[in-house]
């Protein structure tokens, strides 16, 4: 009999394009990834990769088996949620995804207070910035930004949430010094970005400098905090943080609508019902934070 275990990292293997990536995505080590798509290969007597100088590429035989463990896959998991469906105690595990600014800026004492309410449901944020997989069951909500309401996948039940606004701001201080005659340049600080961004020059001066770049929010903050340069941020982080102004010149503008997604029967259970009702509201109570119109004069 196929271990469903084998056919799931063989799945990911498949779908990330390499073994690393695989052991990576699943939380083990690579000889694990290699040791399971191995237990596969014996049972089946048949090759399921082809190792290439560029990576791992899929025989003939995978090609057929990633079609039939993708139905398997889907199976697997209407049976689950089915289950999931039947299950009304507001006990066990709730897995949430949401941007990292989100639990980390907005949401964390809301999600404390949920706990509070709820001691039986165990939480597990996932703030990594990948979006999780509802239908492959990685997480049971998703709090998404969404710029485009078609887009989202007809297989996902959508509660929508506030819109989303973004400004470009700077430090406190710097726009003190630049105001004072200071001529150092001021440098966009991007994330995941190549080239510079549209709005580095959107306001009353330019940001000539060289790029700084960093792939962590946290570090894009402490960057702009420390006078660096000029950064893009969601209002309600930017607005709330009293070491950062607003360029002066640059009006908010809106960014995205946020949705609460779940999938299929999951959506049915207690945990997820109480959870969605929970945040759905008090995202409702911070709307005009979140539109870029709370914001107290200097």
């Amino acid at each position: 009999m196929i271990d469903w275990d084998d056919v799931r990292y063989f799945l990911a293997a498949a779908r990330k394009g390499s073994v690393r990536a695989a052991a990576k995505h699943l939380g083990v080590n690579h000889a694990t990834v290699l040791r399971r798509i191995g237990n596969l290969e014996d049972r089946l007597g048949a090759q399921m990769f082809e190792k290439l100088p560029s990576g791992y590429r899929l025989t003939a035989a995978g090609e057929e088996v990633l079609e039939l463990a993708g139905e398997m896959e889907a199976s697997s998991h209407q049976l689950e949620t089915r289950v999931l469906a039947r299950d009304q105690s507001a006990r066990g595990l709730l897995r949430v995804t949401m941007p990292p600014f989100l639990a980390s800026r907005l949401l964390m004492p809301d999600l404390a207070e949920f706990a509070r309410l709820h001691p039986g449901i165990e939480i597990e944020i996932l703030s990594t910035g990948e979006v999780a997989n509802l239908t492959n069951r990685e997480a049971d909500v998703a709090i998404r930004m969404v710029s485009n309401r078609e887009k989202l996948p007809l297989n996902l039940h959508g509660l929508k949430g506030p819109n989303l606004s973004a400004c470009v701001y700077m430090a406190r201080d710097r726009l003190a010094s630049w105001r004072s005659g200071a001529l150092d340049p001021i440098r966009p600080i991007v994330v995941d970005s190549h080239g510079l961004p549209n709005w580095a020059d959107a306001g009353e001066f330019r940001a000539t400098g060289t790029p700084f770049r960093t792939t962590d929010p946290d570090a894009q903050i402490a960057a702009v905090r420390q006078g660096i340069g000029i950064t893009r941020l969601p209002c309600f982080v930017g607005d709330a943080d009293h070491l950062l102004v607003r360029v002066p010149g640059v009006e908010p503008r809106e960014q995205a609508m946020l949705w609460l997604l779940t999938q299929g029967e999951a959506r049915k259970t207690k945990r997820v019902r109480l959870f969605n009702d929970f945040v759905s509201h008090r995202l409702a109570l911070y709307a005009p934070l979140l539109a870029g119109l709370s914001v107290s004069d200097d």
